[in-house]
């Protein structure tokens, strides 16, 4: 069964491309079973309650959740069962190793993800290897409760799903298709490839890990078991270790639950925020910032509900440290934005991207959009697919076109100010503003 739960998520119920992707990972699981998927929502305990007993049933079993919401619920639920005698057992379906089974020699967390990853996570017993798929499965009628899918209103009203609908194959065959592309053809140039955007080497499994359609578990022993008939064991070590960061993720939302809207790094509650940033946050958004990756990211983000992470990191710093925007707007917005919006990668990788976290990039690291766009997208073609206006500017100036001569802009059809935006900020300058404010923590 399924059960939508947007009471006791609160302020972290499902955003709208995530409520999206699971209308239609739903959709293509009730057909894998046949039919039998029994659909609900509301308060848990209580559907929960009434179907234990309409079916006279001895024991609830269920996949373990770790954000705090859902840890405080699932307790309360498993104790109301114990007490009325039935039996309830919850099971580890979506890490690789339980949070609390990784602890530093003192019995506490750690908050550095290499030592964590390297000395901790990798001296436990390895992974589980997954099992396999079962022959048969038991069910029974669907009960006289449960909703149909549509009932859910979890697609849009309004058409802004268009271009998502032609990314995404959203089924637990397309994951596992997905990732045997990703380990014969991808994975060999994964440690240097990963960083280009217009190349297709990352494996954009997020979503489909996140709604559960694969596990870690078996990207990990698949890509594991690939080592025999790749050359390069720098980038599946590099892959195994990306696995870790979002385990790493679950990890310190787990030990530290306040991790989505404090600063881990108590120093930065007096960081200086900008005031009167809706134009810039607006600009940010709708990726008409002028600076072209920046633009090109948060359009691709909109369009296709992902981002591509060497892209992520540079509109994040962009935020955050050039426009000075708080991290917790960029938080929300990737939370409605993102079909694969995980409340652990993402409060994880905002407060690493903002300095505050607890293994997080130092503030001083500010990615310049300009240079990062010349390294990783140098002929532009990332650019181009997002940013259209630009599709005919030179390679030379598309990375920061107001530089670009009169006759080059003119030859390529682009007028800056008028059919694509003038910088909303001199990157210099910000970056100025930035150090000078990182500085004030420090007293």
């Amino acid at each position: 069964m399924y059960i939508l739960d947007d009471k006791n998520a609160g302020d972290w119920a499902m955003g709208g491309a995530s409520r999206w992707w699971l209308h239609h990972a739903l959709e293509s699981l009730n057909k894998a079973l046949n039919g039998k998927l029994n659909i609900f929502q509301g308060e848990p305990q209580a559907i929960l309650s009434k179907l234990v007993e309409e079916t006279s049933a001895q024991t609830v079993v269920w996949n373990r959740c770790y954000e705090p919401w859902r840890i405080a619920r699932d307790g309360d639920i498993k104790m109301a069962f114990k007490d009325a005698d039935i039996e309830v057992e919850s099971f580890n379906g979506s890490l690789l190793w339980e949070p609390w089974q990784v602890l530093k020699k003192d019995q506490t967390p750690y908050k550095v993800f290499t030592p964590y990853y390297r000395r901790g996570c990798l001296s436990k017993v390895a992974p589980r290897k997954p099992l396999a798929v079962p022959s048969k499965i038991s069910t029974l009628n669907v009960s006289k409760d449960s909703l149909s899918l549509g009932e859910l209103g979890l697609l849009p009203t309004i058409k802004w799903d268009t271009q998502m609908q032609a990314r995404w194959d959203i089924s637990e065959t397309a994951a596992q298709d997905r990732l045997d592309d990703f380990v014969m053809a991808e994975l060999e140039d994964y440690r240097e490839g990963r960083n280009f955007p217009d190349k297709a080497n990352v494996s954009r499994l997020s979503p489909y890990l996140h709604f559960g359609q694969i596990s870690s578990n078996t990207a990990w022993h698949r890509a594991a078991d690939a080592a025999a008939i790749i050359n390069n064991e720098d980038s599946l070590d590099t892959f195994l270790s990306e696995l870790g960061w979002r385990e790493f993720s679950y990890y310190l939302l787990y030990h530290f639950p306040q991790l989505p809207t404090k600063n881990l790094q108590v120093r930065f509650n007096v960081f200086p925020w900008a005031s009167n940033t809706e134009k810039d946050l607006r600009a940010w958004q709708q990726g008409k910032t002028g600076y072209p990756l920046v633009d090109a990211g948060m359009r691709e983000l909109y369009s296709t509900g992902y981002m591509h992470n060497r892209v992520r990191m540079v509109v994040g710093s962009f935020l955050v440290k050039n426009l000075l925007v708080h991290w917790h707007e960029g938080e929300r917005w990737f939370w409605d934005c993102l079909v694969d919006a995980d409340l652990a990668s993402n409060s994880a990788g905002w407060q690493w991207i903002a300095g505050c976290g607890a293994d997080a990039a130092p503030f001083f690291r500010i990615f310049n959009p300009i240079t990062q766009s010349e390294k990783f997208d140098k002929q532009g073609e990332y650019i181009r697919r997002y940013v259209p206006e630009l599709a005919d500017m030179p390679a030379k100036y598309i990375h920061a076109p107001w530089l670009a001569p009169a006759e080059i802009l003119a030859a390529a059809g682009v007028e800056i100010g008028v059919n694509y935006p003038e910088p909303v900020m001199d990157i210099k300058e910000s970056r100025e503003r930035a150090l000078a404010a990182f500085a004030l923590t420090k007293n």
